[in-house]
């Protein structure tokens, strides 16, 4: 391979390698900053945090918790496959069936 040709795949690798940097962390932002993506993981964290002090409590097993925590990683998937369909965010009726879902999982975690 000669000196052009190194110098140029070089350049071309570097350039790439950059593209996909800046591309991930302006994604990153967008993803982090969308107020209904915002609202969707915030609430399941914290009924993951409502699970896991049920389970300290007495009051959930950790059967039962284990069984939470996986419907809640299932909405999760959901959430960021629909975000990545989607440029990065979910749509109003996306938003609507996910907290149709994370109700369901809520209503099986005892009140505090």
């Amino acid at each position: 391979m000669n000196h052009f040709t190194r110098k140029f795949l070089t350049a071309a690798a570097i350039t790439v390698g950059l593209a996909t940097v800046a591309g991930t962390s302006s994604a990153a932002t967008w993803q982090n900053c969308h107020p209904r993506r915002a609202e969707v993981n915030a609430r399941l964290h914290e009924q993951n945090i409502r699970i896991d002090r049920d389970v300290r409590d007495g009051t959930l097993s950790w059967h039962q918790a284990a069984v939470l925590h996986r419907d809640d990683r299932r909405i999760l998937q959901e959430e960021r496959d629909m975000a990545r369909l989607d440029g990065g965010h979910i749509t109003r009726s996306e938003q609507r069936v996910l907290n149709q879902q994370e109700n369901f999982v809520s209503r099986h975690i005892p009140p505090a």
